[in-house]
């Protein structure tokens, strides 16, 4: 049992925060299925009345409405919150300046966060995702520079290999800059293949694990049946979100036999199927936070559920085996018991790592 008032450290810093973040891409209606602001004030006051003080936004969600919504709610809350925004996504259409990790972007993106929500800093600033243009000290001296200047208290990385990540933060290391606290990926039931490479690195290079998407998207609610499997290639963000479903992949065949272990693990310990899910994202130790969207005050309310979920070993056991993903290599090689008698000797040797 726990309650969003037990704050964990995030990474390797000493920063507190809940042990779920408020999601704000459902702020506003500006891409169509969000919520309004009447509806996004109650999910916030709901948030903070719980005693939660993580918040996570990004400059170009729903245009910039999250944003601007979330610095009316802050005005007499600010020094409660720790506030996280991002940058990256292109927010002038045509001008391609207006997007990637470089410098230019990266501070006039800051300046637009900074108005928007109506703050004199911002406490976790991320990269999005990898541009795979902008050189790596390029961004970590920049992220540096807004952390000497006041405008960001602490960088994070979303969406990025972990070769890339772990080059950036051995750069910010040797060269004494501001390193990541914080790694937001997707992490869900649906996707663990981040289990392979990106958590075992933020656990070892010191970043909290933040997973966007913990009920799939929405698949492990149970919201959607085989009838809905799709799977679009459409560029615009859709204007329903079981189109921004089908543009993600994750309404599979698959992901929907994951659905079914979870609803049935719900009935057997009088849960919901979304509680369960972030339930067993919440049980991994590499994880800080996962990141809580809701369109409505009910779902949040039930999301909130989650902190009181305790899953047995044999529960926690199916739910690893009906979503378990395909070994990599070397990981797959190396777990050969021909490859551990070549390296051990048949010995029985501790593993650290």
């Amino acid at each position: 049992m726990t309650s969003l008032d037990q704050y964990r450290l995030l990474g390797r810093s000493g920063l507190r925060v809940s042990p779920l973040a408020l999601g704000t891409m459902t702020f506003g209606q500006d891409w169509g299925w969000g919520a309004d602001a009447t509806e996004s004030r109650r999910i916030f006051d709901l948030y903070i009345d719980r005693g939660g003080n993580f918040v996570d936004t990004a400059v170009n969600y729903t245009d910039g409405a999250s944003e601007r919504l979330l610095g009316e709610f802050l005005r007499d809350k600010r020094e409660r919150v720790v506030l996280a925004t991002k940058f990256t996504m292109a927010r002038e259409p045509g001008n391609p300046n207006s997007g990637g990790n470089h410098r230019l972007n990266m501070q006039r993106s800051v300046e637009q966060s900074l108005r928007q929500l109506g703050t004199d800093r911002i406490d976790l600033f991320y990269l999005h995702t990898w541009d795979s243009t902008t050189q790596p000290e390029e961004v970590m001296r920049g992220l540096d520079d807004l952390v000497r200047a006041g405008k960001i208290v602490y960088a994070g990385i979303c969406n990025t290999p972990a070769w890339r990540i772990a080059q950036m933060q051995t750069l910010a290391e040797l060269f004494g800059w501001a390193p990541f606290v914080a790694l937001q990926i997707e992490y869900s039931l649906v996707e663990r293949t981040v289990e392979h490479e990106l958590i075992p690195m933020a656990a070892a290079l010191g970043m909290g694990v933040l997973p966007w998407s913990p009920l799939g998207g929405g698949v492990l609610t149970g919201k959607y049946t085989r009838a809905d499997v799709a799977d679009s290639r459409e560029a615009g963000v859709a204007a329903t979100r079981k189109g921004v479903m089908a543009s993600s992949g994750q309404l599979s065949s698959r992901a929907l036999g994951i659905a079914d272990v979870v609803r049935s693990v719900a009935q057997e310990i009088r849960a919901t199927a979304s509680q369960v899910a972030l339930a067993w994202t919440l049980s991994n130790p590499a994880v800080t936070a996962p990141v809580m969207g809701a369109r409505t005050l009910a779902q949040a309310e039930d999301n909130l559920g989650a902190l009181g979920v305790v899953l047995s070993d044999e529960q926690r056991a199916r739910l690893d085996a009906a979503s378990a993903p395909e070994p990599i290599f070397p990981a797959r090689f190396v777990a050969r018991p021909l490859v551990q008698q070549l390296i051990f000797g048949g010995s029985n040797v501790a593993r650290r790592i």
